[in-house]
């Protein structure tokens, strides 16, 4: 059984009016199409929307929910003491189970290159790169720029830079070497890129989607751009939906929406959902504690997993060991191999939940599998390691009695058809509707 589909139903949410969304938006939207809705607006005081920045809450999404204007800030401080500073809009979407990106710079490259525009006047920068590896992505950004006037990015140089995709290629610091150019494979931390990044200089490395709200807050202002969402996590945010033999969505959501809202919009009845694969591969597995959630950062953190990109695989027929196995054989093949802990350890783990898919695991090998999700955690270089053992730690932690099953080798799930996929709950930015 596989699971790599190329149809995207791409849907407005009820009661929310779109802020990064145009259902139906297919082709490129054009600078004709962009300015008439009110984009590229002037911007007279840098100052005053990095407060409003701030004020707005506004969360990183690409997966640390790290706050922007602190980004913003810190690279701004760093040119106000004489330094030169880059933007960097990281469109590398290396999730395979997430779209957003994509769908983003293939279908509104003007609102990326708008909410670009508006982070490089309030950071100061110099210098700008639009970082992605998809090809039909860099063509529409490309083209975009081609429309604009010298005067929209001003004495800021806009550099659009492609790379071959993979999973690490998307880290911040694998961004930077990749411009300096380098291989796209992360480095050690410090110095991060706010402070030492492309050319040696002051970075901020920010996802497209993150980007892409700084014209709403640029238009409306951070009153009404908490309008939706939560206190701790305001505004709306993309989701990437998979699974439960539906076709992939792309929805963009309020924060603090239930998660059994969004199965009723995904056309999914909850008594045939045993849980989910959260925040792409990385932010692991949730067991049916999820139908009872909200979709808002705080809420899954205390179920002990993370909203991560927005990528929410829905799991009813297929085995969550199995599922577990997918993620982690990629997690091994992925891994940038440059780091000892996590070149053999993502091999280990994937070598033990695979015998568990298969029914030939041992008790010893499920031991040894908690330790290693416990000691391998925070090591190397990059994050990918710490998705690994998320995906160990949690599928122990949330399905302990389907652990069990495996053991005995009775799960029926995996006796008939088990989960397979090279790169589980693959989607392609392909819009339907």
């Amino acid at each position: 059984m596989t699971s790599t589909t190329t149809d995207l139903t791409v849907t407005a949410w009820p009661d929310c009016p779109p802020r990064l969304l145009r259902p139906g938006q297919v082709a490129p939207e054009s600078y004709a199409e962009y300015t008439q809705a009110g984009g590229y607006r002037e911007l007279s005081d840098a100052g005053a929307l990095l407060e409003q920045v701030d004020l707005s809450g506004l969360l990183g999404r690409g997966g640390a929910a790290f706050p922007l204007g602190t980004k913003l800030r810190t690279v701004r401080d760093a040119g106000l003491r004489g330094s030169e500073t880059v933007v960097v809009a990281n469109g590398e979407e290396g999730e395979p189970a997430s779209v957003k990106d994509r769908w983003l710079l293939r279908s509104r490259p003007h609102l990326v290159l708008d909410g670009l525009r508006l982070a490089a006047a309030t950071a100061g920068a110099g210098r700008a790169y639009v970082y992605v590896s998809d090809d039909r992505a860099a063509a529409a950004v490309t083209d975009a720029l081609t429309e604009l006037a010298p005067q929209v990015f001003g004495d800021t140089e806009v550099t659009v830079i492609t790379v071959e995709p993979g999973y690490v290629a998307g880290e911040e610091t694998a961004a930077v070497r990749r411009i300096n150019g380098g291989p796209a494979k992360p480095t050690d931390k410090p110095p991060r890129p706010f402070e030492e990044g492309v050319l040696g200089l002051p970075t901020m490395v920010s996802n497209v989607e993150t980007l892409a709200n700084l014209p709403f807050i640029h238009e409306h202002g951070a009153q009404r751009f908490r309008a939706v969402g939560t206190p701790m996590s305001p505004g709306t945010f993309l989701a990437t939906i998979t699974g439960a033999g539906r076709p992939p969505a792309l929805y963009e959501i309020p924060y603090g929406a239930s998660f059994s809202t969004l199965l009723e919009v995904h056309g999914v009845d909850p008594e045939s959902v045993h849980g989910a694969l959260m925040g792409g591969y990385f932010a692991g597995l949730l067991n049916t504690d999820i139908l009872d959630a909200t979709l808002d950062n705080e809420s899954i953190r205390r179920l002990g997993a993370g909203l991560g990109c927005g990528a929410i695989s829905i799991l009813t027929d297929d085995c969550p060991v199995a599922v577990a196995a997918s993620v982690m054989s990629y997690f091994d093949r992925e891994n940038a191999g440059q780091c000892g802990s996590c070149f053999n350890g993502t091999a280990a783990m994937a070598a033990v939940i695979c015998a568990l898919r298969d029914g030939v695991a041992t008790d010893d090998d499920v031991t040894r599998l908690e330790r290693w999700s416990v000691v391998l955690r925070g090591r190397g270089a990059c994050g990918t390691l710490d998705g690994a053992t998320n995906i160990a730690a949690s599928l122990l932690r949330q399905f302990p009695q389907v652990v069990s099953r495996h053991l005995g080798d009775d799960c029926p799930a995996c006796r008939t058809a088990a989960f397979t996929a090279v790169r589980p709950y693959e989607v392609e930015a392909v819009a339907q509707t």
